[in-house]
């Protein structure tokens, strides 16, 4: 997410806004952060989550990997209007698909994951039992690794929640609910063609399959192929209207209808698309500038995205249009990279700035599979195009002094509902967290939280295990930084 299209612009209209957040008190100007959920467990670790619900004798939950549920045994209470921590994943507002509910799943699901661990024992018997060929066992061991699955994905642990669905494939190949998890799963890490693959062989099994249609469509709208996801979620509201699908349709066809008379060009590493009234230099130039940003940003933060990654180039008017952004937003990524180019004919240092930023957004999005927060997000963005700290430290100072910057908590989720001064104040505090982490610790460190974010239950945690320090801790050592650095 970019602020203005012309950098310097751009730097003295956060210093304009920040001055202005601060002579008339930010807190009133900020809309109010979206409520959660906090789950408290036995062992003490707590899980900010929305809409828990206790049923069944499990209490089920929002998080960034979807809809999830724990052992109600386990849970010590919970903890109503905590600030949540929105999926910056806006490309994939979805949720897990179900798995039908019977008393035999329940009673297998509550053996499978006592208190606070999986009985692996429990379930090494199971496999024992179907290996002998009890078609009940197969079945029972099947539901006691998706139960162990869940559990880990409730404790940010993808890998192994991967390698426990694949495991229950081995004793029932053909069941599609496995396969439509193992396949939501995929999607969340942004492994398209991981995910297609698992999808076609449950289509096999249920071709009538509404999950199926609208799992498939989030597949394609990732590889860039618009018109077979916009074909798959046309075919999955026939099936099942499903207001998901619908929103996801409705901006699949803004795409399609905006990018018909486009036209196309690919490197290894992009898919890019943009207005006939472009000149066609530009575009090479974009993706020659991309692939360049791209050998830097993959080496700083040791990872390369698993597919090609999609980017539009607009005219000033057909982005407005599109992305529907608010005012102070000029370039976006929602999954694709999509930034205005009008009257431009080559890349000047401005838009090589702005691309490297919002390709930033897409290394840290997969790396994390949707976990980051937008504070480090748009703070590593910031860092990777070259801004730093300096022109606004004083401002960031005071607005931490008066009590009227947000804390980074109530920075983990969407910004899009922030007002201009409130927004200039978080992308300012943003930079200057990541800022003093780089300074004060080197990249190493930024890549050991990037890696707990992606496996632990929250972004906090992360913090406290990767840098030794919670939030508070975090912002105050970072305007110790700012003063330090800058203010003597």
């Amino acid at each position: 997410m970019r602020r203005t299209a012309s950098f310097l612009r751009a730097r003295r209209w956060s210093s304009r806004l920040l001055r202005l957040a601060l002579t008339t008190g930010l807190a009133t100007l900020l809309a109010l952060p979206a409520l959660a959920d906090t789950i408290v467990l036995k062992n003490g670790r707590r899980i900010v989550a929305a809409n828990a619900v206790e049923e069944n004798g499990r209490v089920s939950y929002e998080t960034s990997a979807g809809r999830l549920s724990l052992p109600r045994s386990i849970v010590d209470r919970i903890e109503r209007g905590a600030v949540a921590a929105t999926d910056p994943a806006v490309q994939l507002t979805i949720t897990p698909p179900p798995v039908e509910t019977t008393a035999g799943n329940g009673e297998v699901a509550r053996a499978a994951v006592r208190d606070t661990s999986i009985d692996r024992e429990y379930i090494t018997k199971l496999e024992e039992a179907a290996q002998r060929g009890a078609p009940e066992a197969v079945a029972r061991v099947a539901l006691a690794y998706h139960a162990a699955a869940q559990f880990e994905l409730s404790h940010g642990e993808f890998e192994q929640a991967i390698a426990d669905y694949r495991r229950a494939l081995t004793f029932a190949p053909e069941q599609p609910s496995l396969l439509l998890n193992l396949a939501y799963l995929h999607l969340r890490r942004s492994e398209y063609t991981a995910a297609l693959d698992y999808l076609e062989r449950a289509r096999r099994v249920a071709p009538e399959s509404a999950d199926v249609a609208k799992l498939t469509g989030w597949a394609y709208y990732g590889l860039n192929r618009i018109e077979l996801a916009v074909e798959e979620w046309k075919r999955a509201e026939r099936l099942r209207p499903d207001s998901e699908v619908r929103r996801a349709l409705e901006k699949a066809e803004r795409d399609l209808q905006t990018e018909s008379s486009y036209r196309e060009g690919e490197t290894r590493h992009f898919v890019l698309r943009y207005s006939g009234t472009a000149a066609r230099e530009l575009a090479r130039d974009v993706l020659r500038t991309l692939e360049e940003h791209f050998r830097v940003i993959e080496a700083e933060l040791n990872f390369t995205p698993p597919e090609p990654i999609g980017v539009i180039l607009y005219t000033g008017q057909a982005f407005a249009d599109i992305t529907r952004a608010p005012g102070w937003v000029s370039a976006l990524n929602d999954g694709r990279i999509r930034v205005p180019v009008q009257g431009l004919s080559s890349v000047p240092a401005e838009l090589s700035r702005v691309l490297k930023h919002e390709l930033t957004h897409s290394f840290l999005q997969q790396k994390t599979r949707g976990r980051c927060p937008v504070w480090l997000q748009e703070g590593i963005a910031q860092w990777m195009e070259g801004a730093r700290s300096g022109e606004f430290a004083g401002a960031v100072v005071m607005a931490y002094q008066r009590r009227t910057s947000l804390p980074l908590a109530a920075l983990e989720g969407t910004w899009m509902n922030l007002p201009e001064p409130a927004a200039a104040n978080a992308y300012a505090w943003s930079l200057s967290v990541v800022e003093y982490i780089v300074a004060t610790y080197g990249m190493r460190d930024i890549l050991r939280l990037l890696d707990r974010i992606s496996n632990g239950p929250s972004a906090e945690a992360a913090a406290q295990s990767a840098l030794r320090m919670d939030y508070v801790e975090l912002e105050r050592e970072t305007i110790r930084y700012l003063r330090r650095t800058y203010l003597r």
